[in-house]
């Protein structure tokens, strides 16, 4: 069961040469479950917004066809993965990554992830 870090998704569903091959492989594997947290959109459209990230069509389309085309679930961020985030060791500050990092360690996942910081918390794998 795999979290995946918003670049990953971008990168799975607009260019997946990005992605390592260990990362296509988990992907892949039919038995792995993917999952995407909502705060991801939220990364997405802002990366948009200021210029950061170039999609092919707007965020809301290219997020809902992405977590179609690929059977992946979207995880909301609820007031307990929040509050839980806020209880992380300060060893990241983007708020981003720290919603992940709590959701995967809430929901027991794997994050995919090529930010090797996020091996750094206790109680989290990340795989790429």
């Amino acid at each position: 069961m795999l979290l995946l870090d918003t670049h990953a998704f971008v990168w799975l569903v607009s260019d997946q040469s990005e992605l390592s091959g260990e990362a296509k492989r988990l992907i892949d594997n039919s038995s792995v479950h993917l999952y995407f947290s909502s705060i991801s959109a939220l990364e997405i459209g802002l990366s948009v917004k200021r210029k950061g990230l170039s999609l092919p069509v707007e965020p809301q389309r290219f997020i809902a066809k992405g977590l179609s085309q690929h059977g992946i679930q979207e995880i909301p961020v609820s007031s307990e993965i929040a509050l839980f985030s806020t209880k992380l060791p300060e060893i990241h500050n983007d708020p981003f990554d720290r919603i992940i990092i709590a959701t995967a360690q809430h929901e027991g996942l794997t994050i995919l992830s090529k930010d090797a910081k996020l091996r750094e918390y206790p109680n989290t794998t990340v795989v790429w």
